[in-house]
């Protein structure tokens, strides 16, 4: 593989057919950018990514040279250039598809790089996808690492579970109201025929059996560790955004974040201690 630097795309001139981002859901809009000049005029860029990034990748590339992707996949990295994948090829889940009709013809050839690395499968409603990911990511990544430990771990903290399963019903109720639907998510048959009150629970569940070991460390967690940013906004604070503004509340995602914006501060650390200020959001 011909690797480079960030640094170094200015010095590329050969333009690309597919386009794969694989950067923080923060980061989106200025790595589209950055990469905009290099995508053929008939090609595809698609984000790997958290978060519902679709948006900020079509306001650069357009409807027509946009997919979206969800991942299932569990892995930690603590070393530069050093990643320990803890699922392989065979247990690794894409799904994959157009948010727009006009960039339909573009799936085949990304689903084929992706192949690769994973099972895919083709959806109609990428933007459902998407949001369901971020519902299985609301339960898991902000709850776990605000009490620093792996996810498994986490989740036998007493009452952290129900924590988790709130905080995914949140989110799950947001996206319902926004218009998205339950879909199979995982590779899981018939998880999208689920209650809304089952569905958050049911994803919980799968993440926990099938791509969790027991050291594996959230994505914010790990980013924590590293005193770097991480993705909260985009999941548990989006929610935080949209349930009030469809009508709704969001009392577990609101102490989440405002947990962790405190550990982002610098004001407290990642502790299973931490948890005795959730549990209490079960109440409101």
């Amino acid at each position: 593989m011909r690797a480079f630097h960030v640094c170094e795309v200015a010095t590329l001139r050969e333009p690309f057919d597919l386009v794969i981002l694989g950067v923080k859901a923060y980061d989106t809009r200025w790595s589209s950018e950055l990469i905009r000049p290099l995508l053929k005029p008939d090609g595809a860029a698609v984000g790997i990514q958290n978060g519902m990034t679709v948006d900020d990748m079509t306001a650069v590339f357009g409807p027509e040279r946009t997919l979206g992707a969800v991942i299932g996949i569990a892995g930690n990295c603590f070393t530069p250039g050093v990643i320990e994948r803890q699922v392989g090829r065979s247990g690794t889940w894409f799904a994959l598809g157009a948010p727009d009709a006009a960039a339909r013809d573009k799936v085949d050839a990304m689903a084929d790089v992706l192949k690769h690395a994973g099972r895919v499968d083709v959806t109609d409603d990428i933007l459902s996808a998407k949001w369901m990911k971020l519902v299985a990511n609301a339960a898991e990544m902000v709850p776990s690492a605000i009490l620093g430990v792996p996810l498994v771990e986490a989740a036998h903290i007493p009452g952290m579970r129900e924590v988790m399963d709130a905080a995914g019903t949140e989110a799950l109720a947001a996206g319902l109201a926004i218009g998205h639907r339950m879909v199979p998510m995982f590779g899981q048959e018939g998880i999208e025929n689920l209650s809304p009150e089952d569905y958050a629970p049911a994803l919980l569940d799968a993440v926990l059996g099938g791509w969790s070991l027991e050291d594996t460390r959230v994505a914010v967690l790990q980013d924590w560790i590293k005193g770097r940013h991480a993705e909260g906004e985009e999941i548990n604070g989006l929610v935080v955004v949209e349930q009030p503004r469809r009508g709704g509340q969001a009392p577990v995602n609101e102490r989440l974040m405002d947990v962790a914006r405190r550990i982002e501060a610098g004001e407290m650390q990642p502790d299973p201690a931490n948890a005795r200020l959730l549990v209490p959001a079960l109440e409101r």
